[in-house]
């Protein structure tokens, strides 16, 4: 067990502390969910793809907690550039008579939802991949303090988690602590929440459960976690969720009979279906928790890695949030979140989170580890221990391919599964038929003998008739080949009369 308490602040940080009520200079309401602030818009951005950032809920004694209190370490909103990015940490501290280890990451999670009611405020995604921005709006209403965005999160909580009855958090916007932070007490909280449910899977249980917390932004989207899959967001493992809903059972995450099991290797029951059709108004009539390509789960726009289906190679990639380049394909992640998120089921794009990453059953209908042909190299390397040791060296990075072709190249000089036709390990059934071989065909050049030429009679042609304008004529050319180098197109300029 990772030890839980609390941070020690650095001697000579820049500190600023509030224990009192707050006046806030701005609104709190359900109606600002799903408020996105562009760039336009954007007084400041938080953690994000291109700064580091991470929130985290830790349990305490109640007596280690001073309740409401606020601190940030660091510079403050009044002092930070207009248009630029900061990293950003939030810190929870929760304490209460029903509040254990177990029901961390669920209060955690729910930072998401809190953070949105606030007006001129965003938050997307979780754990270490948190993108907030704070609008120029609300900054010329008097925003002039993180600790203000602090002590009203914290005020929320405590009202709609009653079961909290100690709160504190700690805001940190110095980078080089942000950065310890993340690597020495955060990370490890996350790891051994994660590994809880690695001995636990599907057929072990006999409920699911489901987040709908990402509506706001997805209105279509059901998250359902199972012990083998757990949330898009990668916050939340079925021991989380179960936890959540003990609590609060008409919350965002509930119990999901799984009714009975229509597709063991894709992951497909009664129970799932009628529950994603209900909440999605009709739109998502049947999920497959495991397949890729039939009836995939929806993806909401908080995932942490998004899969892609490249056609030319018959095999998949996957991208994490942050990376900055390109994929293969062409499209950088931001792009491919455009297509992928929303809620929608969109066969050739799905939104995971990094923890599915490590299920026995991670896309088994689609043959799994042995259809992955791309990810970036840091997502690899994060991932590698998961990955069948006899695939390692045959999913490429963006060091051995940037493009289609290079990809090729690879895959064919690794002997990658996909070449010849995935079999895939679940059942020994062989999915995919491998690339068809390129035949070349060989140009056969008949030889033209020389023939002399024949003297023929002239022939007198009768005498055309002219016309005001000549007859169309259509060309028949049959059992030819043709062969365009270029075309050049030019606009013909009527004559001056």
């Amino acid at each position: 067990m990772v030890e839980r308490k609390k941070i020690m602040i650095p001697e000579g940080a820049k500190v600023k502390v509030s224990v009192g009520e707050e006046d806030f200079p701005f609104e709190i309401s359900p109606m600002f969910e799903g408020e996105r602030i562009r760039k336009g818009d954007m007084f400041v951005e938080l953690a994000g793809p291109k700064a580091i950032g991470f929130e985290l809920v830790v349990s305490l004694p109640p007596d280690q907690i001073e309740d409401m209190k606020a601190t940030l370490i660091g510079i403050d909103l009044d002092e930070m550039e207009e248009g630029s990015r900061y990293p950003f940490a939030m810190i929870y501290y929760i304490a209460g008579e029903n509040i254990d280890q177990d029901i961390e990451p669920v209060v955690e999670r729910r930072n998401h939802e809190f953070q949105n009611y606030i007006e001129g405020y965003m938050h997307i995604n979780s754990r270490d991949t948190i993108w907030c921005r704070i609008g120029k709006n609300v900054v010329e209403k008097g925003l002039k303090s993180l600790l203000q965005i602090a002590k009203a999160t914290m005020m929320l909580y405590k009202n709609e988690m009653p079961f909290i009855e100690k709160i504190e958090a700690v805001y940190i916007t110095d980078r080089e602590l942000v950065e310890r932070l993340l690597n020495e007490y955060a990370k490890p909280i996350y790891e051994e929440r994660d590994a809880r449910v690695e001995q636990l899977h599907d057929e072990d249980v006999n409920e699911f459960y489901s987040c709908t917390l990402c509506q706001s932004f997805a209105p279509t989207n059901v998250c359902i976690i199972s012990p083998d899959r757990p949330s898009l967001c990668g916050a939340i493992t079925w021991f989380d969720a179960r936890a959540a809903a003990k609590i609060d059972p008409e919350g965002p995450n509930r119990s999901v009979p799984k009714g009975e099991c229509i597709d063991s290797i894709a992951g497909e029951y009664t129970g799932v279906n009628e529950f994603a059709k209900q909440e999605s108004g009709g739109t998502v009539e049947r999920v497959k928790l495991h397949s890729f390509f039939d009836c995939p789960h929806t993806s909401c726009g908080c995932f942490e890695v998004i899969g892609f289906y490249m056609p030319e190679v018959d095999g998949i990639g996957f991208v994490h949030r942050g990376y900055p380049h390109p994929a293969p394909n062409g499209l950088p992640f931001s792009t491919m979140a455009g297509q992928t998120g929303g809620g929608k089921q969109v066969v050739g794009f799905l939104g995971i989170g990094m923890a599915y990453f490590r299920s026995k059953k991670f896309l088994q209908a689609d043959g799994g580890w042995y259809r992955v042909v791309w990810m970036p190299k840091e997502l690899k390397e994060k991932v590698l221990k998961y990955i069948p040791e006899e695939m390692r060296d045959k999913i490429a990075t963006e060091e051995d391919a940037k493009t289609i072709e290079e990809l090729k190249e690879f895959l064919k000089r690794v002997d990658h599964p996909v070449v010849k036709g995935v079999v895939r390990p679940v059942d020994g059934k062989k999915i995919t038929e491998g690339w068809a071989e390129e035949v070349k065909e060989e140009e056969k050049v008949e030889e033209v003998k020389e023939v002399p030429a024949e003297v023929v009679p002239a022939i007198q042609l009768p005498e055309v008739p002219q016309v005001s304008a000549m007859p169309s004529i259509r060309l028949i050319i049959k059992n030819a080949r043709i062969y365009i180098d270029k075309i050049v197109v030019r606009k013909v300029e009527e004559k001056k009369r």
